[in-house]
């Protein structure tokens, strides 16, 4: 996008400033002599839009793409439709669906225990209820980080931190995130190391994964953690192998867990736990052993802090 589009001319802001024409011409001189710098200067200012979009915490870098393209996006009163275009969030006047963003005062971190009945995002066009709506005294704008369904519990992570949105979103981080799974029947071992191992979902085979049984019955729970989230990745996965899900629910994320959030609540993130994800290096260093590995499976009390059902 040309820096014509984005800004007036030297003389017409100088009148818009106020000034009579020998002021502006005056200006308009300085401008000429000292323009190239000005104008390198502010290329070094310039930010692509769907980084500031999201930066702004109004969604994340993805969805501010979608929002460009769909002629949603305008800077100084000009529509944005294409990607890679930039702009001066300190100078420029950027707008999404009409409303004026501007970068959140703080950073806001939080964590919330998603209950059943919720979508996980800003808002719905089904009018159902959002996870937004949980989060009672937050007056920051705010977007959750990942999806969990509908139908669906447990944990997600919302916040106006537009990197530390895209670092966890992004597949080179490989976030584990673990969920207790009730499945229709009893999965047969080997279909369960087929999960482990990865199976070839949307034409692109799954990392790694590691699965345990929490409770051994006739729907049992299994516990399943994944360093990936595709669409409805869970679900889908036992549904290959010839089970449906019943019940699913996240209770990790990272080092992050649900304990001592009843559905419906949240909590703040501390400092150190952003560090600490901010720092992310992966499963190992946190003590989450290989994906692939098995390890003695404890009760489900002992590793959720309720009885299962």
């Amino acid at each position: 996008m040309s820096r014509r589009r984005l800004r007036a001319s030297p003389i017409r802001r100088a009148k818009n400033d106020g000034l009579g024409v020998d002021a502006a011409k005056r200006r308009c001189f300085c401008w000429r002599a000292c323009g190239p710098l000005i104008r390198v200067l502010d290329l070094f200012m310039q930010v692509r839009l769907q980084k500031i979009i999201a930066d702004a915490g109004v969604t994340s870098r993805r969805k501010a793409e979608e929002l460009i393209l769909q002629g949603r996006v305008s800077v100084n009163d000009a529509v944005i439709t294409q990607l890679g275009s930039k702009a001066d969030v300190e100078r420029d006047r950027i707008r999404v669906d009409g409303r004026l963003i501007q970068r959140p005062s703080r950073h806001v971190y939080l964590l919330l225990n998603k209950p059943v009945g919720y979508v996980s995002t800003v808002s719905d066009p089904q009018r159902r209820p959002t996870v937004i709506s949980l989060l009672r005294g937050v007056k920051q704008r705010v977007y959750p980080v990942g999806r969990l369904d509908f139908h669906s519990s447990g944990l997600v992570l919302l916040t106006n931190d537009g990197k530390l949105a895209n670092l966890l979103m992004a597949r080179a981080s490989a976030i584990p995130r673990t969920y207790h799974v009730k499945l229709e029947g009893r999965p047969e071992p080997r279909d369960l190391a087929k999960l482990e191992r990865g199976i070839a979902l949307d034409g692109r085979r799954t990392a790694p994964a590691r699965i345990r049984l929490l409770a051994q019955r006739d729907k049992p729970w299994y516990e399943i953690t994944l360093t990936e989230g595709r669409y409805h990745q869970v679900r889908r996965m036992f549904e290959r192998i010839g089970q449906a899900v019943l019940k699913l629910k996240r209770v990790r994320i990272a080092f992050l867990t649900d304990e001592g959030l009843a559905p419906g609540q949240f909590r703040h993130l501390t400092a150190a736990e952003v560090r600490r994800l901010r720092n992310w290096k992966g499963m190992d260093k946190e003590g989450g052993g290989r994906c692939g590995d098995r390890t003695a499976s404890a009760s489900a009390k002992e590793l959720h802090g309720t009885i299962l059902r």
